[in-house]
C-alpha cells in the first residue's frame, strides 16, 4: 500500500541578530529606570540609547516598554528578558574573575552553588569543618533553585555543587551524599508530641501547612494522605521549608519537611517527630568534569561529606 508523504514541517524562524551592545543598554535602562542614567554608565548618549533600544524592538518583534508621560515602563516581555540577560551577565563576571585569577595566579574563591535549604542547613556545618582544614581559603555560596542549579552546573559555572537530582547532569559527576527520609514538625505543646512516631491517620483534620504546589515533595506528602484517606485543613503554603518551619513554631499548624532543615531549627518551639511511611529525602554532590577543578575543591568535598555523615546519626 502506497504511504502518503508526510508533509515537512515549516522551518523554524531564525533567531534575532542580536549584539551584545544592545543587550548592555537594555539592561543599563531596566536597572536604572531612565535613559540619562543608563547613558551615563553605559559611556553613551540618550538619542544612540534610543535608537539602539528601536532596534532591539524591531529585532525582537516586539515592544520592550511602554512610553508613558515621557517615561519608559517595562512591559512583561521586558521583564522576562532581564532575567536571562543577567544571567549571561553574571557568567561574564564569572568569566572576568577567572581571568583575574589566571592573571595573578591566586586559586580565587571556591564557587558551591547548593539549594536554599542546603544553604541554610547543611553548608554550614562542611565550611566549619573547611575553616579548620583551609582558615585562609575563600568561598561564595550560592543559593539555586533547580533546573537552574543543574544547568549552571553544567555550564561549568560552579566548582561544585549540593542539589536534590538523582540524574547527573551534562559534564558533571554526581555523588550520592545523603538519604534520608522527611519529617513533621509540630509547635510545642501539641498533642501529636506525646507519639513517638506519627502515622498518616494521626493528621486527620489537623491544620496543616503545605509546600507550594508543583513542589516534589509536596506531591509524595499529598498522596500519602490521600492513599490513608486523611483529611487536612491545609489553609498555608509556601515554597520555603524555613518559612514552613517559622509558622509551625507560631502555631498555624503543623507539617512534614526535610529533616535537615527541621533539625538545624528544632527546639523547644519546634517538636520534630519521625512518619511511619518513608518519604525519601536525598542530596547529591554535583562535580562539574570539564572545567579545571580548583586546587582546594576535594578539601571542601571532604569536609561536606563528613558534615552529612554527622548530621545524618540522629536522623
Amino acid at each position: 500500500m502506497q504511504r502518503t508523504p508526510t508533509s515537512a514541517l515549516p522551518p523554524s524562524p531564525p533567531a534575532p541578530a542580536i549584539t551584545h551592545r544592545q543587550l548592555t543598554m537594555f539592561r543599563a535602562i531596566m536597572l536604572h529606570g531612565n535613559l540619562g542614567r543608563a547613558a551615563e554608565v553605559t559611556s553613551s548618549s540618550q538619542p544612540t540609547l534610543s535608537r539602539e533600544l528601536a532596534r532591539l524592538e524591531q529585532l525582537l518583534g516586539f515592544d520592550l516598554f511602554d512610553r508613558v508621560r515621557g517615561r519608559l515602563r517595562p512591559t512583561v516581555r521586558a521583564l522576562a528578558l532581564l532575567q536571562e540577560v543577567e544571567r549571561s551577565f553574571v557568567g561574564l563576571d564569572q568569566i572576568a574573575a577567572r581571568a583575574l585569577e589566571l592573571r595573578t595566579l591566586k586559586p580565587g574563591r571556591l564557587r558551591l552553588a547548593c539549594l536554599p535549604a542546603l544553604a541554610h542547613a547543611l553548608v554550614p556545618h562542611a565550611l566549619l569543618r573547611f575553616a579548620q582544614a583551609a582558615p585562609q581559603a575563600a568561598v561564595s555560596i550560592c543559593p539555586e533553585e533547580s533546573p537552574w542549579l543543574e544547568q549552571a552546573l553544567s555550564e561549568q559555572r560552579y566548582d561544585l555543587g549540593l542539589s536534590e537530582t538523582a540524574e547527573a547532569p551534562a559534564g558533571v559527576e554526581l555523588r550520592p551524599l545523603l538519604q534520608v527520609n522527611e519529617v513533621a514538625v509540630l509547635p510545642r505543646g501539641h498533642r501529636l508530641g506525646r507519639k513517638a512516631v506519627l502515622a498518616p491517620q494521626d493528621f486527620d483534620g489537623e491544620r496543616f501547612i503545605s509546600l507550594a504546589a508543583g513542589d516534589p515533595y509536596r506531591r509524595e506528602i499529598d498522596r500519602m494522605f490521600a492513599a490513608a484517606g486523611v483529611q487536612r485543613t491545609t489553609c498555608l503554603e509556601t515554597a520555603s521549608a524555613v518559612a514552613v518551619c517559622a509558622l509551625v513554631r507560631r502555631g498555624l499548624g503543623v507539617a512534614i519537611v526535610n529533616p535537615l532543615t527541621a533539625l538545624e531549627l528544632s527546639g523547644p518551639d519546634l517538636i520534630v517527630r519521625p512518619l511511619s511511611v518513608g518519604i525519601a529525602f536525598q542530596v547529591s554532590l554535583l562535580l562539574p568534569q570539564v572545567a579545571a577543578p580548583h586546587p582546594l575543591r576535594e578539601v571542601l568535598v571532604e569536609a561536606i561529606t563528613a558534615a552529612a555523615a554527622q548530621l545524618a546519626r540522629p536522623l
